[in-house]
């Protein structure tokens, strides 16, 4: 067998094939066999039709079509083993000559797992930033546990003001008539926030509990009611409730209610240094996210549309779930922002070129280091899915699976790696404050993080950890 390789743009591969005649002779005698063994001809037992009586019965060029077929997907997985080449998806097969008695010509071309070429990632001229703490940051936290710790208490001497818990009923109308959605008996808001409509809650300041108001408000020209955008409606509201938060004094006595403090220098102390180790935290992620960012820069790197194309679906299913939190399903988000599925994956594409960039960037260059991942991490991770994916047994045997214990040991060698390289640099420069570890914390679970599940979901293959036989499955 003769081939002959010819690069092309987006990590595609052009491969010419020339198969000796008897190959294909042997591969004509096998294609008999085997339509023989599946068609039924009258006159004859299974599998004892001779070729002439299988052509009469099929079609004059079944056999060489049936043999041509399989010796095209058998010289294919024999150019791919030989060449130690990763296919990302089935190849596109033009043939150029089939004749018996004659060599079998044809080319493929396939897209495969890219080569890396790795650049700098050591020498970069940047170091962590550690945000001080300084005592305004102190106050706001303590005012945020005020807030907490604040109770609701009726509003008697004044009227509403911005800030207010307020319930309302109200009722609205277009020329007289009621219109859907324009009425309720009891609407919680808070005052100067505008959820209702804009302007609403303005006409509501300084309306004590019991007041009534009414006025007119004209609708948004994007307004998510398309029928009521630019139009005219007159409302009548009651305040019905009316309450303000009362936050407690900032004394040694609220310092005692919130844990076991002896006055309010002691709480404030320990909310620095919760603040300080924040700032540590923080410091090391935004460093760890500058050394991916340069050593990515920096490395070299044709990417394949197929890899893209199921970041892109990762990304999409991302976004499905983060609507779920929020209790909305993906076609009501879609009209409010007027888009198709194919704008969504217009707008995600260049954040997903840049995702599958980094995973194989780094990817390579902790085998280039030789990053591993004890086995034993890995089932602690299947574990940890187990109990975190109870309920969802598709995305467990997703995680128990080939492709998925891969993905969990590709993306721990990525992040053991990025590790490295920061503790790397601190050891470097031992004056420097140290950092806490990343990996501490359940931001270092594979299975914890948002893409794991939408991998999961999708079956996705991590673009970085293809085996021979995850790659024949990648671009389904």
């Amino acid at each position: 067998m003769q081939t002959t390789n010819t690069p092309l743009p987006k990590s595609r591969l052009q491969l010419e094939f020339e198969l000796p005649p008897e190959r294909l002779s042997k591969a004509i005698d096998q294609a008999v066999g085997r339509l023989g063994r599946q068609t039924r001809v009258p006159g004859f037992r299974p599998g004892k039709a001779p070729r002439v009586m299988l052509e009469r019965y099929l079609g004059a060029n079944a056999v060489v079509e049936e043999a041509v077929d399989h010796l095209v997907e058998e010289a294919f997985r024999e150019a791919m083993t030989e060449q130690d080449l990763l296919p990302l998806a089935s190849p596109e097969v033009e043939i150029t000559q089939s004749e018996e008695g004659k060599p079998l010509i044809f080319k493929t071309i396939v897209q495969v797992r890219p080569d890396v070429t790795i650049g700098d990632y050591e020498h970069f001229g940047f170091q962590p930033e550690i945000k001080p703490v300084d005592e305004t940051m102190v106050e706001k936290v303590l005012d945020e546990l005020r807030e907490d710790q604040g109770s609701l208490e009726p509003v008697t001497d004044r009227g509403g003001e911005k800030g207010d818990y307020a319930v309302l009923s109200f009722v609205g109308t277009r020329d007289g008539v009621a219109f859907p959605g324009g009425s309720s008996d009891r609407m919680p808001l808070i005052l100067g926030e505008d959820r209702l409509i804009p302007g609403f809650e303005d006409h509501l300041l300084g309306a004590a509990n019991g007041d009534e108001r009414e006025f007119d408000i004209v609708f948004p020209d994007d307004y998510q009611e398309e029928s009521l955008r630019g139009q005219t409606a007159h409302f009548a509201v009651t305040v019905k409730d009316l309450r303000h938060k009362a936050l407690p004094v900032a004394d040694d006595a609220f310092a005692k209610s919130v844990g076991k403090f002896e006055d309010m220098g002691e709480l404030k102390a320990e909310l620095r240094k919760r603040l300080e180790a924040g700032a540590l935290d923080r410091a090391r992620h935004e460093f760890a996210d500058q050394v991916i960012e340069y050593a990515t820069a920096n490395a070299t790197i044709d990417l394949p549309d197929v890899l893209v194309d199921q970041e892109v679906e990762v990304m999409h299913d991302e976004l499905r779930s983060a609507l779920a939190r929020q209790g909305l399903d993906e076609a009501t988000y879609l009209k409010v922002v007027d888009k198709t599925d194919a704008d969504i994956h217009t707008e995600f594409r260049p954040q997903a070129e840049k995702r599958v960039k980094t995973l194989m960037v780094l990817s390579e260059i902790a085998k280039a280091r030789g990053v591993e991942v004890p086995d034993k991490d890995i089932e602690g991770e299947i574990e940890r899915a187990r109990s975190r994916y109870a309920n969802n047994p598709e995305l467990i045997k997703y995680f128990e699976s080939e492709r998925g214990r891969n993905y969990i040991r590709s993306t721990f060698r990525r992040s053991r790696l990025v590790e490295q390289l920061v503790d790397e640099w601190l050891a470097a420069h031992p004056d420097f404050p140290r950092l806490p570890h990343i990996e501490d914390s359940d931001d270092s679970s594979p299975v914890a993080q948002p893409a794991a599940a939408a991998s999961a979901a999708i079956g996705a293959t991590d673009p970085a950890s293809l085996s021979p036989q995850e790659a024949a499955q990648a671009g389904a």
